[in-house]
This record gives C-alpha cells, sequence and structure tokens, in this order.
C-alpha cells in the first residue's frame, strides 16, 4: 500500500490548480534539472498496521520544498497551501482506505544564498479494501 499511496499522493498533490501556478514540478523524487519551487517526496516507510479484519499499513511520507527566500516566512503560504492539500487527499483510493492522516512534524532550513528547504513528514494510516 505505501507504493500506490505515494503515486496517489503526488498525483493529487501536481493536480492541485494552485500548486501547479507555484510550483515549478511535484515529483516522487528531487528533480534534476528544474529551478526551485519544487516539491518532492523526500522518503517514506511503513509499518503493518493490520487488524482481524483488515490488512492495514501506517505509512510514514516526508515531502520537502525547495524554495528561494530570504526571510524565515518566505514560504509561508504555499507551506500552508500544500499542508492543506495533503490532510484533503480523498479518503478512498484504489484498493485501500486511508482511516487516518496526520500531520507529524516539520523543519525548515537556511541552504545556500536564498535557498531555503522545508520537510514536512505525515503518517497515514490504512486498510486494505
Amino acid at each position: 500500500m505505501e507504493v500506490p499511496l505515494r503515486a496517489a499522493l503526488v498525483a493529487w498533490l501536481a493536480a492541485d490548480p494552485a500548486l501547479a501556478g507555484e510550483l515549478n514540478a511535484v515529483t516522487e523524487e528531487a528533480p534534476s534539472r528544474t529551478s526551485p519551487p519544487w516539491l518532492a517526496l523526500a522518503a517514506s516507510a511503513s509499518t503493518d498496521w493490520s487488524c482481524k479484519t483488515a490488512t492495514g499499513r501506517e505509512v510514514r511520507i516526508a515531502v520537502e520544498l525547495h524554495c528561494r527566500g530570504d526571510t524565515p516566512d518566505a514560504a509561508a503560504a504555499l507551506v500552508a497551501a500544500i499542508e492543506a492539500r495533503i490532510e484533503s487527499l480523498p479518503r478512498a483510493q484504489a484498493g485501500f482506505a486511508i482511516v487516518t492522516t496526520q500531520f507529524l512534524r516539520a523543519r525548515a532550513e537556511q541552504r545556500g544564498e536564498s535557498t531555503r528547504a522545508i520537510l514536512l513528514e505525515y503518517r497515514f494510516r490504512l486498510l486494505a479494501t
């Protein structure tokens, strides 16, 4: 269920018109030749979350936004839009259902001249359908 969730999340983020207007790319891994701002799935990991009647997974996914800005809040509106879009991912997916979506943590750092990286980590609990 981890791989289909990753694909669904990338497609969901890329399909948002507001994000599409702000981001140069939404990809499963860091794009090699795209200028910021771009968003990529940085990592994921899953563990068993099954119950007596269904197979389940708990999947943790980290997405990373690369952008430019001289001030700490340069990408605040974009990060808020990304968070809102992730949290609105439809519960019903092909082959599984999202039971819970939970924000876990964020990390922001300055990288070089006017470049920033913001990492957002989420936990999804899934049951096979």
